[in-house]
């Protein structure tokens, strides 16, 4: 790997992170989960940021363990980097001996490192394997789905995970042409894709393969089931007074993501009581309106920032 880490990763949002995440961190004994560590970026600045902050870093990528490890190597003495899912967060930090923490961020979807990187597979301009998990130690690959699962399966995950107008077209393409040769490498599957979705000029976004192999990529890692479980999960780990910001890049996140906050931060009471019981009453305060987008001036800087929805909530009381 030719490039420094640090040139590897620009994080995304990260003053804003900052802004949202302080007032939980300034205390002495503070703890950050950042549940998506990736190559350290967000991390690093929170370490540097607060000088009594403990990282606990959590990925499900062995690689990206590593070279954030490197990245960090000068806070070893204040930082956990763990290899894991971020649903299994409750796991990690009682492994930990850590009751609750203060903040945790999730920068949910892929990488650059695993975009830019190119024997991951994720990626369909560069010939590569068509592997698409974070953790290469186990699950099933993206060729193992795409030639195995039956047609209306995969026109299922191209219609939902990708929102592909054309999915039962490329699941259709893709059942024909393995019958002949499987499918093995991201080009060879992008190439197909490519003659099934027409690219219509002004109007098409992209590479006609570019919602498909989204949709690929959050079944071989179960993105979507692992947030569902990861959210209440995370809320349950916040202190009183922790604070938690989620980067997500596209809708099907963002609405796991926003569905879990607002529930927490609204009363739970039954419509029929004529008062609110204490156990009822919410347990998180909305931070944003919404969800807050990039600005302009880091768009232009980090054009991945195009597509990211944020949103933060405080805890405010133990359920």
């Amino acid at each position: 790997m030719s490039k420094k880490i640090s040139e590897l990763h620009a994080p995304v949002t990260l003053e804003r992170c900052i802004e949202l995440l302080a007032p939980a961190l300034e205390a002495d004994g503070a703890v950050l989960v950042d549940g998506t560590l990736g190559l350290g970026g967000h991390s690093e600045a929170f370490l540097e940021r607060f000088p009594n902050l403990t990282l606990v870093g959590i990925d499900r990528d062995t690689t990206a363990l590593a070279l954030a490890g490197e990245r960090l190597a000068r806070f070893s003495d204040r930082t956990h980097l763990v290899h894991a899912v971020y649903e299994e967060i409750e796991d990690v930090l009682e492994e930990l001996g850590i009751e609750s923490v203060q903040g945790i961020l999730l920068d949910l979807g892929v990488s650059s490192m695993q975009l830019d990187e190119a024997d991951r597979g994720f990626a369909y301009s560069y010939e590569a394997p068509l592997d698409m998990r974070m953790d290469a130690t186990q699950g099933d690959t993206a060729a193992e789905i795409v030639n195995n699962y039956a047609e209306q399966d995969l026109a299922r995950i191209f219609k939902e995970f990708g929102e592909e107008r054309y999915a039962k077209g490329v699941a259709k393409a893709i059942v024909e042409a393995r019958k002949t040769v499987p499918f093995t490498t991201s080009t060879g599957l992008a190439a197909l894709i490519a003659k099934v979705i027409p690219f219509i000029p002004g109007k098409s976004s992209g590479h006609p393969a570019k919602r498909v192999f989204q949709a690929l990529r959050i079944e071989v890692n179960g993105e979507l089931e692992v947030l569902e479980r990861t959210m209440p999960a995370s809320i349950r780990s916040l202190a009183v007074g922790g604070r938690i910001v989620v980067l997500s890049y596209h809708s099907l996140e963002d609405r796991i993501v926003k569905q879990a906050l607002v529930a927490a931060a609204n009363s739970s009471a039954p419509l029929e009581l004529p008062f609110e019981l204490p156990e009822h009453a919410p347990t998180l305060r909305l931070l944003v309106k919404g969800a807050e987008a990039a600005t302009a001036e880091e768009i232009l800087t980090n054009p991945r920032a195009a597509s990211v929805r944020l949103r933060a909530a405080e805890k405010i009381r133990r359920a």
